[in-house]
């Protein structure tokens, strides 16, 4: 390829990144997006708009201004994300502590977060420490042995070569930490990514393990500009305000030079940050000279080069910050990482509401995953820990996208029983436990007992197993080989003993039976299409179509029920709402009729003997 070929293919980025704990942190134009591996090999992406205020923006805008716009930015921003990443890639499942629990329980947050905010802190304080502190009470002691070079050029350089011998001792220091030598793997896995795609390259891992981990942007450059830019103007402020010749005190000196390097560091690392986009956009020999320190540092210190597996996490990193940049309407998403249980619990239920999705599901879902009733998830102590808070996510995913909770979590639970259902079968619903709970009643010594429309089995199953004692035969049918087939898997598992018939009602019934119990199809036809979402679309039409008044599957049995119901047998029967009427009409050869209301007063089930 030509020079000139080569040239067409560079592309410029403003996406910058940072190495964080098992992964990278890429900062584009409208967000910042970082990609850790997780403890099971998964790559979590988390995707944040940068949601500065316009004063902050315009400010980011101004040179020398927005350097210290920038770094103070990136410090709160860096050392948050820092913090997240850690809780992602370390995984800590472990039960969580009294402290923990007191504090998410006293002050509804999350320690972590807490501990974020102190960490920056305690970082600030290390800094003045290392590079300012330190460096001035080494040339204050000098300065009291040798009183002669207070207030010389001898002063201003023993200074500047202070603070460079601690941050290059720093540096080599942290370099012994296996955990710093994994996120300078890291660090060079981020600078590979943004070379190879200045480069014009495609994105893969082979391509970007073929880049430099070397960049002109780096902060390690940009640290070390600012080290050198903090030498060259305190040494020309010290001279010009002459402190040594006026303050006396060695102590009140010492805090006058101090005060000094605190109140003009933004004004260094503004001047810092100009210099540095300024030779970023340069290549010749004089602007590589004066980029040589930083390259050196890169290579020495802090970068090294990456696995395969870190390259993928920074390719992840960087195409999560180019979409979000080029698409402004791409929705944020956050590391799965838990937290307190009542700060994530009420999201869930904001989010559930707006997609019009009951928030009662909400509860349902943090009950079971966690273990604790619904009635504790209102305790401001319990903490969500991160497998748990990822096998919620996983569920709450699902069930955003309309299908149902229990099909998604693959069970129910039915009259003290464990159902499994899916698509094959309707969900079993807490009114039709009534209709199972009078026929456990009704059911004598030795009778026979068919549950036709059986679906999950869950009425068979019921009765099968709180009526073993009295040594009943149990029937079940529907016309579903599908369900028929689950049914028989849900028996299995609860130990019911239970005949299954694939049958259309009573077609291949045979027999006469003491009680006869159905849960039949009873929704009217053009009521389907306005039913609930999830019902609509999910559960088996064949089990919801009553036909056009609801009373098909009724009609059929009060006609075919004489020849299959013994003598002084009873059929039990659910129905919908305000069929009750209307069915009892069907069966007008009949002793007696009862109706049974449900849970919310509306009449549900009939008993109707023979």
């Amino acid at each position: 390829m030509s020079e000139k070929s080569k040239q067409k293919t560079q592309r410029c980025t403003s996406i910058g990144g940072q190495a964080v704990i098992e992964g990278v942190m890429m900062q584009g134009k409208t967000s910042y997006c970082t990609a850790v591996r997780d403890p099971e090999g998964v790559i979590q992406v988390e995707r944040l708009r940068l949601n500065s205020s316009p004063s902050v923006k315009k400010a980011a805008k101004i040179p020398f201004v927005r350097g210290v716009v920038n770094m103070v930015s990136s410090l709160v921003r860096g050392t948050k994300t820092l913090m997240r990443s850690a809780q992602v890639a370390g995984g800590d499942d472990s039960e969580p502590g009294r402290v923990e629990k007191w504090f998410a329980k006293k002050f509804n947050a999350d320690l972590m977060e807490v501990a974020s905010f102190i960490s920056m802190l305690i970082g600030i304080a290390l800094a003045v420490v290392l590079f300012m502190v330190l460096p001035q009470l080494a040339v204050t002691g000098i300065g009291n042995l040798f009183e002669g070079i207070n207030g010389t050029i001898w002063q201003y350089l023993l200074l500047g070569l202070f603070k460079l011998i601690i941050f290059l001792a720093y540096l080599a220091l942290i370099l012994l930490l296996k955990d710093i030598q994994r996120l300078y793997k890291y660090h060079g896995a981020e600078h590979k990514t943004i070379n190879c795609y200045e480069k014009g390259m495609e994105l893969t891992p082979e391509n970007v393990a073929s880049c430099s981990r070397i960049h002109d942007r780096c902060g390690t450059s940009f640290l070390f500009i600012v080290l050198i830019v903090n030498i060259a103007i305190f040494s020309v402020v010290y001279w010009a305000l002459q402190i040594d010749s006026y303050v006396t005190n060695s102590a009140l000196r010492f805090l006058c030079r101090l005060g000094v390097e605190i109140v003009l560091l933004p004004l260094i690392s503004g001047i810092g940050y100009e210099i540095l986009k300024l030779l970023a956009r340069f290549h010749g020999p004089v602007s590589l000279v004066l980029k040589s320190p930083g390259i050196l540092l890169q290579k020495v210190f802090t970068t090294r080069e990456p696995e395969r597996e870190m390259i993928e996490v920074a390719i992840a990193a960087f195409n999560a910050a180019m979409a979000m940049d080029e698409n402004p309407d791409m929705e944020e998403q956050k590391f799965i990482i838990g937290g307190a249980l009542s700060t994530m619990l009420a999201e869930t239920k904001k989010q559930f509401s707006e997609s019009g999705i009951d928030e009662s599901d909400a509860e349902w879902i943090y009950s079971i995953v966690l273990g604790i009733p619904r009635s504790g998830l209102d305790d401001k102590s319990n903490l969500v820990r991160p497998a748990e808070a990822k096998k919620i996510d996983e569920i709450v995913k699902k069930r955003l996208t309309g299908r149902p909770l229990w099909y998604i979590l693959g069970d129910a639970e039915f009259y003290g029983c464990k159902i499994k259902v899916d698509e094959r079968v309707l969900i079993p619903r807490p009114e039709t436990e009534i209709l199972c709970e009078h026929a456990i009643k009704t059911v004598e010594e030795g009778d026979k007992v068919l549950d036709l429309c059986t679906g999950s089995g869950c009425i068979a199953i019921a009765i099968a197993k709180n009526c073993a004692s009295k040594h009943i035969q149990v029937t079940a049918s529907d016309v579903s080989d599908a369900a028929i087939m689950l049914a028989k898997e849900n028996a299995n598992y609860n130990s019911a003993n239970i005949t299954f018939i694939q049958s259309d009602l009573f077609n291949k019934i045979h027999g006469r039976f003491n009680l006869i119990v159905c849960n039949p199809p009873y929704i009217k036809t053009s009521e389907i299409a306005s039913l609930q979402r999830e019902v609509r679309d999910y559960e088996p039409r064949i089990a919801l179509d009553g036909g056009d008044d609801g009373l098909d599957f009724y009609r059929r049995l009060a006609k075919e029920l004489p020849r299959y119901i013994a003598k002084n047998g009873m059929l039990m029967l659910e129905v919908g709402e305000g069929q009750a009427a209307e069915v009892l009409k069907l069966f007008e050869k009949r002793e007696y009729a009862m109706v049974v209301k449900d849970y919310q007063g509306v009449d549900r089930i009939l008993k109707i003997a023979f």
